[in-house]
């Protein structure tokens, strides 16, 4: 007696389809599955076994053999454990067999209950373009799966109410398409909370309005770290596209909330300075992603960037760069996106007050030195905008009068936003930070006052290329704030004076 069900895998952000093939032929009771599965998918024995039998169902006392198929593809995690209770009843005649065009997915709990699963998005995504029509899966995970379009998502609770529906006794209803709601998000943060700063303020609405890397330095209890929580509430909203990358980065990770759709709120991670370079780039014998993947379409915050491990901040050179990292294994190798705006701050020293106007630092010119070594040339290089962080006076702080909302600052950096849109459509980017050089010479027109403060600052400062690169790209962002189509002297002064922080704490540089 044989049965086949069709079933998903997935790898990384990609999903597959597998073949469950169930046989039951006589000899002695035995259950063995086949097919290249990990420890995870192995143990579905076990659970499928109890699950049947407390769900009200006999076990076959029959040899059973399982098969995933394609059998050359590892599978993992406990997604098969329905298809894997179907297909075997099926082979033994106590259920009709499924269509090929219905897929299922799902966790057995012992007593028939079907738990949630992760990765269900790229699957959801693969059986579409598989051709696949239904997709039955945990309840939990109905509204993820019901973003693709044009599939019928059936949401299932337990086995027995799966079998009915199979059987034709009591239908499940498939869940109606999972619109996605902008104002589903809450309410952020808001930059009217930072008093003075102004300076600080304004770069953060410059690294907002082109997605620009941006470094905060000063003492302790300045408000870096409040800066750079209250980044996203200036942020322009996710696109659908943008939503649907990053649901399924954190649908494989793990961590998307169970019963929510597509994401609505761009990420803000703020991983602890102990964080290990696999941490942030990704791993693990199944590729799983890192914090700069997590940190896609949004905002990755490193707070107290020295103490991070040299390591660790050297991984994410190439993926500033980039767009992406790939995780290279032994068996096989995942490309995960990283798109993201790097914000990051640390103290000037190891006490934190060199340069206060009213406490004395305490730190040898020697420990400051091996603090600030610890920020390598190049990865400096790739943050554009360096941003000094004083102490703030007592009538700011104490004054009633709030800062500037995130709505006042969020309009100007939409309509930047919009600029760029309208300027760069077809291209294959949407803001300033993605500019390549050729498009910088096509869109970063200069007048002649700007070019020649350009290349003086160019001579005088001893700008590497990628420097004079994103000085220009953060001038763009400065007269896309104001309105100018082209890039005159108070632009390229403005984003040139985010660029000599660098020149006062590492001067042997």
């Amino acid at each position: 007696m044989y049965a086949r069900v069709t079933s998903l895998g997935g790898f990384a952000l990609d999903g597959f389809v597998v073949t469950v093939e169930a046989d039951l032929s006589g000899g002695l009771p035995s259950f063995e599955l086949v097919g290249l599965p990990d420890s995870a998918v192995k143990e579905s024995r076990d659970r499928v076994r109890s699950a049947l039998k407390n769900a009200g169902f006999r076990y076959p006392v029959s040899r059973i053999t399982v098969n995933l198929a394609p059998a050359d593809i590892k599978k993992t995690g406990p997604v098969y454990d329905l298809p894997v209770l179907l297909a075997i009843l099926a082979a033994e005649g106590a259920l009709p067999a499924p269509p090929p065009e219905s897929a299922f997915l799902g966790e057995l709990s012992l007593d028939g209950a079907v738990r949630s699963i992760n990765g269900v998005l790229p699957m959801a995504r693969a059986a579409k373009a598989a051709g696949i029509t239904a997709l039955f899966l945990p309840e939990e995970n109905a509204a993820e799966a019901a973003v693709v379009e044009e599939l019928a998502v059936y949401p299932v609770r337990t086995v027995n109410q799966l079998v009915d529906h199979l059987c034709k006794t009591v239908p499940i209803e498939p869940v109606p398409p999972t619109p996605f709601d902008l104002a589903a998000g809450g309410p952020m943060e808001d930059l009217a909370d930072v008093r003075g700063q102004l300076e600080a303020r304004r770069a953060l609405e410059i690294a907002a309005a082109g997605h620009h890397n941006l470094l905060f330095i000063g003492p302790p209890g300045t408000g870096k770290s409040m800066l750079a929580r209250r980044l996203p509430s200036i942020l322009p909203p996710l696109t659908r596209e943008e939503a649907i990358e990053t649901t399924e980065i954190y649908s494989i990770a793990g961590l998307l909330e169970r019963g929510s759709g597509l994401m609505t709120r761009r990420p803000f991670r703020s991983p602890h300075h102990s964080v290990s370079a696999m941490g942030l780039s990704g791993g693990g014998s199944v590729p799983r992603p890192g914090e700069v993947s997590l940190a896609h379409n949004g905002v990755l915050f490193l707070d107290e960037l020295p103490e991070f491990k040299r390591d660790a901040l050297e991984i994410l050179r190439q993926p500033m760069e980039d767009g992406t990292v790939t995780v290279s294994r032994v068996a096989a190798s995942a490309t995960f996106p990283c798109r993201f705006m790097l914000v990051a701050a640390m103290n000037p020293c190891p006490c934190g007050y060199f340069g206060h106007p009213t406490r004395q630092c305490s730190c040898t010119p020697s420990a400051i030195e091996r603090y600030l070594q610890r920020i390598s040339g190049p990865l400096l290089d790739r943050i554009d905008l360096h941003v000094e962080v004083p102490p703030v006076d007592y009538e700011s702080l104490a004054g009633e009068a709030p800062g500037e909302s995130s709505a006042a600052v969020y309009r100007r950096v939409a309509a930047a936003r919009a600029r760029q849109r309208e300027r760069y459509a077809g291209r294959g980017i949407s803001c300033n930070a993605q500019l390549t050089p050729a498009l910088q010479r096509e869109f970063c027109p200069l007048t002649p006052a700007a070019d020649r403060l350009m290349r003086m600052a160019f001579e005088r400062m001893g700008l590497s290329a990628r420097s004079w690169g994103r000085v220009l790209k953060v001038s763009r962002t400065i007269a896309d704030l104001d309105g100018d189509d082209n890039i005159d002297v108070a632009h390229v002064s403005e984003a040139i004076q985010y660029r000599n922080l660098d020149r006062r704490y590492w001067h042997t540089r």
